[in-house]
């Protein structure tokens, strides 16, 4: 499996802010939805945001408000920002990219390695 490359994880204390990024290759970030998953322990992993080539963003409400998700199609990178963070917030953070075009010698769908996040006082 391709895999993308999360960074910006760590340790936050409630309240505080961190932001994630993802790096991904040309010819997948070109065409593909770019998204942000999360699983806690003991939990399924769920989504967190979406957005589109063309910028439409979807977020889950726990999150609406808070974090804000965005892509750089020149650094073919996609970020997301969050703010206000709970100690629930905690998980590991997760990369992914769905083809939005058929790709000759490509999947449909990519995730990174994940990336801890932490909020606890």
């Amino acid at each position: 499996q391709v895999q993308l490359v999360e960074s910006g994880g760590g340790l936050v204390q409630p309240g505080g802010s961190l932001r994630l990024s993802c790096a991904a290759s040309e010819d997948i970030f070109s065409n593909s939805v770019m998204g942000w998953y999360r699983q806690a322990p003991g939990k399924q992993r769920e989504l967190v945001a979406t957005i589109s080539s063309g910028g439409s963003t979807n977020y889950a409400d726990s999150v609406k408000g808070r974090f804000t998700i965005s892509r750089d199609n020149a650094k073919n990178t996609v970020y997301l920002q969050m703010n206000t963070l709970k100690p629930e917030d905690t998980a590991v953070y997760y990369c992914n990219a769905r083809l939005s075009r058929i790709l000759i010698g490509y999947g449909n769908v990519y995730w990174g390695p994940g990336t801890q996040v932490t909020v606890s006082s």
